[in-house]
């Protein structure tokens, strides 16, 4: 398994409640995960129903079987006066710049200084050892920006390596790099079966190839689950004898105590409604099918998981996180 877990995702896919249950399905049976966020969303904070996350690395849930999860929120200023501590030892220099508004200047200005400073940081965290030479964090997990911009955001480190040829800058971008291209990461993509976010994630997957990036898997979410088979929706769409189904089916909720089944009856009114309904689940069972194929020939490995109907809560991200185990991840 993969240290570093890179999810990403179109907006509206829950990548960031999957990336949250992922951390704690990683957790399990004593492990230490550090979930990252990079966007500056506060979204772990929504996630798990806390108060806004300052910078620095805080135990934020604990896991079945004792394990803890860990979470950052990068902000990217301060990351900034990490590295220069790390690689310049500036120490009070750095704060000085601070003041002078170079700091907001550099990681809004310089082209990719942002994205460095991000996934530095996470990769930092992936290589960090104690003092005894383990792990600091058996796992952790990247809460990454949406799929349209995921490679450019993970290769950022390329490019700079070859801007800046030699010095500390340089050996921390192929540092960098070195973990993000490989066996260490793989590249989760969260989509919905709809059209538009599985043309995203195809997308995705093909230009984190092209960059030589490691594709992990496809993490298909919030599928509704099926309410009629496909025989019996086969018969209540059947365009054969429109009076003989109708008569059928009135009967069929006559008997099930929905009133009678004779012409105006309770039972008769509602058979137009119930196979009006029964038409719009039969279109998009169609559609589901169709993207569920297109999702199965990108070759990567699939995972489906369900719509909770109550809505998505911290209940919810952990019954999550327990699908993600029963399902090898």
């Amino acid at each position: 398994m993969s240290r570093l877990q890179v999810v990403s995702g179109k907006g509206g896919t829950g990548k960031t409640t999957v990336a949250a249950a992922l951390a704690l399905a990683l957790a399990t049976e004593g492990k230490r995960t550090l979930l990252v966020e990079v966007e500056g969303r506060q979204g772990i904070a929504q996630v798990f129903e806390t108060e806004p996350l300052p910078y620095g690395e805080h135990k934020i849930a604990v896991a079945p079987g004792g394990g803890e999860v860990f979470a950052l929120a990068i902000d990217v200023e301060l990351a900034l006066l990490d590295y220069l501590q790390m690689f310049y030892r500036l120490g009070s220099a750095g704060r000085a710049l601070k003041k002078m508004g170079a700091i907001d200047f550099a990681t809004t200005m310089a082209p990719g200084v942002r994205d460095v400073l991000l996934t530095g940081k996470a990769c930092e965290a992936v290589r960090r050892k104690d003092k005894q030479g383990r792990f600091a964090y058996d796992y952790v997990v990247m809460d990454a920006p949406p799929t349209g911009r995921v490679t450019r955001f993970l290769n950022v480190n390329d490019e700079v390596a070859g801007l800046a040829r030699i010095g500390p800058i340089h050996n921390q971008a192929q540092a960098v790099m070195r973990v993000l291209k490989s066996p260490e990461t793989a590249v989760h993509l969260v989509t919905l079966l709809e059209e538009m976010p599985v043309q995203e994630t195809a997308d995705g997957i093909a230009e984190l190839r092209a960059a030589r990036l490691p594709v992990g898997r496809v993490l298909v979410n919030m599928v509704r689950p099926a309410l009629i088979g496909d025989a019996d929706l086969g018969r209540a769409l059947d365009e054969g004898d429109g009076g003989a189904r109708h008569a059928a089916l009135a009967g069929t909720l006559s008997a099930a105590g929905l009133g009678s089944a004779r012409r105006g009856g309770p039972a008769q009114r509602l058979v137009a409604p119930l196979l009006e309904q029964a038409a719009e689940y039969a279109e998009r069972h169609a559609l589901e099918a169709a993207q569920r194929e297109a999702l199965a020939g990108l070759g990567q490995p699939l995972h489906e998981l369900p719509l909770y109907a109550g809505g998505m809560d911290l209940a919810g991200v952990y019954r999550l996180s327990k699908e993600l185990r029963s399902q090898g991840l």
